[in-house]
C-alpha cells in the first residue's frame, strides 16, 4: 500500500480551529480563547483557588471553573483584558489599516 492509496486521516488547518470549524465571529473566539489562556497559566502559576481567584477577578466561582477549563467563556474580550490587567498584566491595542483587505482582523500576540 502507497502513500496515495492510504484514506485522507486529516486536513490542513487555517490556524483558527474555529473558522475550520465554520464558526460565527470565529476570530473573535480565537481572540477569546487565547485571553483565556492567559488567564489560566497566571491562575494555575499563582496556585489560588477558584474561589480566591472569583474574589480577585469580580466574578463568580462558575465562571472561574469555566475559565479554568479552557472552556468558551459567556464573557467579552473586553472583560477578559480587565481579568487580565487585574492580574498585573498590560495590555496593548494596536489598530492599524488593512493589509490588502476590505475587513480588518483580530488577533493577540503575548509576550512574556
Amino acid at each position: 500500500m502507497g502513500p496515495n492509496d492510504m484514506e485522507k486521516t486529516h486536513e490542513l488547518s487555517s490556524g483558527n480551529v474555529f473558522a475550520d470549524l465554520g464558526l460565527p465571529d470565529s476570530e473573535q473566539e480565537l481572540v477569546k480563547a487565547k485571553l483565556t489562556v492567559q488567564i489560566y497559566r497566571i491562575l494555575k502559576a499563582r496556585g489560588v483557588t477558584q474561589v480566591e481567584a472569583a474574589r480577585l477577578l469580580g466574578t463568580t466561582q462558575a465562571q472561574v471553573s469555566t475559565l479554568m477549563r479552557c472552556k468558551p467563556v459567556s464573557v467579552s474580550v473586553g472583560r477578559l483584558m480587565e481579568f487580565l490587567t487585574t492580574l498585573g498584566q498590560d495590555i496593548q491595542v494596536t489598530i492599524s489599516p488593512a493589509r490588502g483587505q476590505d475587513v480588518g482582523r483580530m488577533s493577540v500576540v503575548v509576550r512574556g
